[in-house]
């Protein structure tokens, strides 16, 4: 698995992976301290995501087209200067919103362009998918694990434009390593954009196991990952300090470490059935926040929550990768990727104005009530359970 492509692909992958780590917490405890609230940190956090889910379709055929090394190559770039102009703000004293929206949305929209790529790039230099998803997906939670606890330090010491300074170096070395891999895709796709985009949506609807799943995430989107980080942060951050915030996140990223960890031993029959069950964990996430445990208790429940959302990511990666054609994996990875994020952004927006009428933790009660019945609606769902994929 370890082939020259592959370990370029990897670096790439875990350097990027620490400003995905960093950035939701440098941006809530930036947004927090310059008085803009859980609202202020919910339409940041809705400022990266729409656009990211409103043009990933585009970035799915363009990566057909132009390659997808190319466009990551470039989306890279773009986030270098984003994160680094979010640096110069945040050194310079207090930004104004609609400069951090304005940077934020851009960088939502250069992601779009990117993450599509993942999929087929995994597919062409790893000759076994799931150890090698199972590989990236315990990088990037040993990102997370690191990344969180120094975004939190880092912001407490040297202010939150220093985070943001080391988010831009990552997408600069993510970057050079791109630039350094060499595979033999070429680019295709000469049809209307339009013709193309519907071809990737038959091929997605074709699939009941994958719209059924994206529906559920749909939800999801609206009431439990978008509250999840503008309210868990405001509540932990007030309690217990800007560090605290950091170490639960950190503890979010030591979980899916382990979860990583079981998914490169297991292989079940069915994944998305083994994965469905593992999602049942991600609950105690919200229900930490919502029931005002003591900080140690938050954190034991983000290691669990964090384990079974590494344990279905991988499992979901895998069937995807290996039971979509190649042909159309960047088309309908754009299609699943943008329908299970498309929602996030109006739970965000939403988070700060619906606490403030029936309270943070009543609502974050209800977040980990629906992640327990959308996992029994997942599981529900017969050709979720029955799926299998190929070696």
């Amino acid at each position: 698995m370890w082939t020259r492509e592959f370990m370029l692909f990897f670096t790439a992958r875990t350097v990027s992976m620490l400003g995905w780590a960093i950035t939701p917490v440098a941006t809530a405890l930036g947004m927090h301290d310059a008085g803009y609230g859980a609202t202020g940190v919910g339409l940041a956090l809705a400022a990266w995501t729409v656009p990211m889910a409103g043009l990933i379709l585009f970035g799915g055929v363009l990566m057909d087209r132009f390659t997808p090394r190319r466009m990551m190559i470039g989306a890279d770039v773009v986030r270098v200067a984003t994160q680094a102009a979010m640096a110069v703000l945040f050194l310079l004293g207090r930004p104004e919103l609609w400069q951090v929206l304005a940077l934020s949305g851009i960088a939502g929209a250069a992601s779009a362009m990117y993450q599509p790529g993942v999929a087929g790039t995994v597919a062409r230099v790893a000759p076994d998918v799931q150890r090698a998803n199972a590989t990236l997906r315990m990088s990037e939670a040993i990102m997370q694990l690191l990344g969180p606890g120094l975004a939190g330090a880092l912001a407490g010491l040297a202010g939150v434009g220093v985070v943001f300074a080391i988010d831009s170096a990552g997408f600069a070395i993510s970057a050079v390593c791109l630039l350094l891999m060499r595979t033999r895709v070429t680019g295709s796709g000469e049809e209307p954009v339009l013709v193309r985009l519907r071809e990737g949506w038959r091929e997605f609807r074709s699939r009941t196991w994958m719209w059924s799943v994206i529906l559920i995430w749909v939800i999801f989107g609206i009431t439990l990952f978008g509250p999840l980080i503008p309210l868990g942060s405001v509540i932990v951050t007030d309690t217990y300090g800007q560090t605290a915030y950091g170490l639960v996140m950190s503890a979010s990223g030591a979980g899916t470490i382990v979860g990583g960890l079981l998914a490169l031993r297991v292989r079940p029959a069915r994944p998305l059935a083994a994965g469905g069950i593992g999602m049942f964990l991600f609950a105690l996430e919200p229900l930490s926040f919502a029931a005002g445990l003591p900080l140690g208790v938050i954190m034991a429940c983000h290691v669990l929550g964090g384990a079974g959302w590494a344990f279905w990511s991988v499992m979901w990666a895998t069937s995807v990768q290996t039971l979509v054609p190649a042909e159309a994996l960047n088309r309908v990875s754009a299609y699943e990727i943008g329908g299970s994020t498309m929602a996030v952004p109006i739970g965000q927006a939403l988070a700060g104005p619906m606490a403030g009428l029936v309270g943070a933790r009543e609502l974050l009660t209800v977040s980990a009530l629906v992640a327990v019945a959308g996992c029994l609606a997942l599981l529900s769902v017969r050709p979720v359970r029955q799926i299998s994929v190929r070696p």
